[in-house]
């Protein structure tokens, strides 16, 4: 599902799931969903929304994204049904220190004795379980459990595990420390890029301007999508489904299109949007207002 076509349905799911979380009620995110290989040591063991994805290798195995406290039991579900041990998981790395995306990390470092590896604006967040968000910081439903992390990343250090190698690009703005993954991943004879996308998008209620908690908001949202233009894309996913048309695409896989996922279009149709979306709340904060 590449080209227009594939834009167009990466930018309606992208829009849905802005609606679905500024409403805060997203069954998706606790919904199972079918795990499966999506190409060379890449899976997805997510659940509907909430993307987790498991690289394999040799020596063990890297598991992207904890997702909601009540997920690992779902994500080791998925895990299992590909054949693998949930046991085996070595590094857990997120896209962001959210709860809907690190909340199950405690648990999983518990049951798998996983090391911890966070971007290193987002620590702090993470071990506080949510308490020094810039945003969400006093809000306790966005808080979560605290979880120690063992390894702090900066832009651009890699992940390294049994010949796998993911790369850290902060990509901030929605978090400090948001982070988007690119690894390499060999598929028919093919290397493809692959691109698990952090979060670009603002959030109800961001501050843009005069942003005391967080002085620097655009300034990293900029920096951001300059990071995003410039990565090259093969495969576009995400920390969440909706960004890159998960449910859709899988139908096309599951029906026997084994590039469903290879959408390179569609992630520089989702960049651009999620960029002058940012571009314009800006501006309407910039004239003052509300």
């Amino acid at each position: 599902m590449r080209g227009k076509a594939g834009g167009k349905l990466t930018l309606i799911a992208a829009l849905l799931f802005t609606m679905h979380v500024a409403a805060q009620d997203n069954r998706a995110w606790t919904r199972p969903f079918p795990p499966f290989h999506i190409a060379g040591n890449l899976y997805y063991v997510g659940s509907e929304d909430l993307a987790s994805y498991l690289v394999v290798t040799p020596r063990g195995n890297i598991l992207v994204n904890s997702n909601l406290a009540s997920s690992p039991p779902l994500i080791k579900k998925n895990i299992e049904a590909l054949g693998f041990k949930f046991a085996d998981t070595k590094i857990l790395l997120i896209s962001h220190a959210h709860y809907d995306h690190c909340a199950g990390s405690a648990q999983v470092k518990q049951l798998t004795g996983a090391k911890y590896l966070v971007m290193d604006a987002d620590v702090s967040v993470v071990e506080s379980g949510g308490k020094t968000d810039f945003q969400y910081g006093t809000e306790k439903s966005m808080q979560f459990p605290r979880a120690h992390v063992d390894r702090v990343l900066h832009d651009g250090d890699k992940v390294r595990l049994g010949g796998a190698v993911l790369v850290a690009h902060l990509t901030a703005g929605h978090t400090r420390g948001t982070t988007t993954w690119t690894m390499d991943e060999v598929e028919g004879g093919r290397t493809l890029h692959v691109v698990i996308v952090g979060s670009p998008n603002v959030n109800t209620g961001y501050k843009l301007v005069g942003n005391r908690a967080y002085p620097r908001i655009a300034e990293d949202y900029r920096h951001g999508f300059l990071v995003l233009r410039s990565l090259p894309c093969d495969i576009f996913l995400g920390a969440h489904g909706g960004y890159y048309g998960l449910k859709e695409k899988y139908e096309h896989w599951k029906h026997g299109n084994p590039n469903a996922f290879i959408d390179p279009e569609g992630y520089k149709s989702y960049v651009a949007d999620r960029e002058q979306a940012f571009l314009a709340e800006l501006r309407r904060q910039s004239n003052g207002k509300p």
